[in-house]
């Protein structure tokens, strides 16, 4: 099996559902910061101390993670050695792209489940450092999705 790096709650209110989490779980987060893509400003923060990860991002409605419909379980996160190849090998097997972040200049894009009703999201591994910068300083590398059985 591959190995997922984090899971990612799309919330209506990330300081609610982070204590929530450290309340319930013991959860404790780095710190938050925001973000925009496109015209979408978000909040975004993940745990402390993963692999794997909880992710949790506020979103307004019309974005990538819109939770106007209630906060929800949306995505397990996947490193991409080759996130075009990746893309397609994804929707071959009957996921299509739900949001692409590269005409944004960004690396990332999400997969629908629709069986289970998530998505699945791929992150571009030429980015992985600049995560652990940021999220896990002095982390290890982590490896990325492996679809095909071939590459290395």
């Amino acid at each position: 099996m591959n190995v997922f790096y984090h899971l990612c709650f799309v919330v209506q209110d990330i300081h609610r559902a982070t204590t929530e989490l450290t309340r319930v779980l013991g959860v404790e987060w780095s710190p938050m910061r925001e973000g925009q893509l496109a015209e979408w400003s978000y909040s975004i923060v993940f745990s402390a101390g993963g692999p794997p990860f909880f992710e949790v991002i506020q979103g307004p409605a019309g974005s990538p993670w819109d939770a106007t419909a209630g906060s929800r379980f949306d995505h397990i996160g996947y490193w991409s050695r080759d996130i075009r190849i990746d893309k397609q090998l994804l929707q071959d097997r009957g996921a299509p792209v739900e949001f692409d972040s590269c005409p944004y200049g960004r690396s990332f894009a999400y997969h629908r489940l629709d069986s289970l009703g998530i998505r699945v999201e791929l992150v571009d591994i030429a980015v992985q450092d600049s995560f652990l910068d940021t999220w896990l300083p002095g982390g290890s590398p982590m490896p990325p999705l492996n679809l095909d059985g071939n590459r290395t």
